[in-house]
């Protein structure tokens, strides 16, 4: 089997007892790839979250959404089918469970594929979404519910 790496660094700039500190902070990957991450805004308040940092909420959509993608790209591929585009602007949204604690409750894609040399039916796309949804690791990973809309 294999193994993912991330790692993360962050270092204190503010008051940490006080709670007025950043929480801006580097997020590295094995193949050299470095992204600036925080806190969303919507959950730690500016000045100590980044608005131009990507959260954690929007990489767990981002990567329910490319697992799906290239999932689906390859059971495409493998069903006859020739795309050129894929396109997907997903939603995640946050809620409380009955316990009260927040947790990213469902992810809906929003797919916009580019057909080469005729599409599928709309029967066949959803066939070809739901297999690429019981196949992707990360959707497999997760109890958020993951819904594709637009076929």
């Amino acid at each position: 089997m294999s193994t993912y790496t991330a790692t993360i660094d962050w270092s204190l700039e503010g008051e940490f007892a006080r709670g007025r500190y950043s929480r801006a902070h580097a997020v590295r990957f094995d193949g050299g790839i470095e992204i600036r991450g925080s806190s969303s805004p919507s959950v730690v308040p500016l000045p100590w979250s980044a608005e131009d940092a990507v959260d954690p909420e929007e990489m767990l959509v981002a990567s329910l959404s490319s697992c799906h993608m290239l999932t689906f790209l390859d059971i495409a591929r493998r069903a006859g089918w020739s795309i050129d585009r894929y396109s997907d602007t997903a939603e995640g949204t946050m809620a409380k469970t009955a316990e009260g604690r927040m947790w990213v409750s469902d992810v809906v894609l929003h797919p916009q594929i580019g057909w080469v040399g005729g599409a599928p039916s709309s029967a066949e796309v959803e066939a070809l979404h739901h297999a690429a949804h019981d196949a992707c690791f990360i959707a497999n990973s997760v109890k958020t519910a993951v819904r594709v809309e637009s076929f």
